[in-house]
């Protein structure tokens, strides 16, 4: 690839990766061309060379802001070796993940936009919930009992970190993360199963 193709697939790259970040934040509809460009140092004459239209960025940007998540829970599942579930819940319910949702998980700012939007869009959002539901499930989560669990963690991690955002109270806030932290990590205690 020649200096200019490579310092355009950067500048590309850049502009998608700062839209991937406003989607988290601000949903599908406020991002602007314009200011995008400007904060990635381009001109907004420039954008029709990396992208056929809004539209185009944006749907390529809700794809990377949702991906991105799978890789984030993945590492933190392995912090902790021995319960990887605990160690995902852990991060995910986190004072730390709260406070970035420029950096979160997108599952949480796109859902309501997911719900409107078109059958591309709902199939990448889908495919997060999928891929997010097989790795709370584990490589033995494919009994109908394992994805319920799953199901059932992961809604309860989603509407966490939504309504700790939420809330205007920051102790409430807290009080949100941790409680449902505390009621998933009982729920999944051997000793809080069902006597067979």
């Amino acid at each position: 690839m020649g200096h200019s193709q490579t310092e355009k697939a950067a500048s590309r790259e850049r502009v998608l990766r700062m839209a991937a970040r406003k989607v988290r934040t601000e949903g599908v509809t406020r991002p602007g061309v314009a200011d995008l460009m400007k904060e990635a140092g381009l001109t907004h004459g420039g954008f029709y060379k990396h992208f056929a239209s809004r539209d185009d960025l944006i749907g390529q940007a809700v794809a990377l802001a949702l991906t991105e998540g799978s890789a984030k829970m993945q590492r933190a599942a392995r912090k902790n070796a021995q319960e990887p579930r605990r160690g995902l819940i852990d991060a995910y319910l986190s004072r730390q993940h709260r406070d970035a949702p420029a950096t979160g998980c997108a599952l949480v700012t796109l859902g309501a936009a997911a719900g409107r939007g078109d059958q591309q869009f709902k199939e990448a959002y889908e495919q997060q919930v999928r891929t997010y539901l097989d790795l709370i499930a584990g490589p033995d989560g494919t009994s109908e009992e394992a994805r319920a669990e799953a199901t059932l963690i992961l809604s309860a991690l989603v509407g966490a970190l939504l309504m700790s955002r939420a809330v205007a109270d920051p102790g409430f806030s807290d009080e949100l993360l941790s409680h449902v932290a505390s009621a998933l990590e009982r729920h999944g205690s051997p000793q809080s199963a069902p006597p067979a």
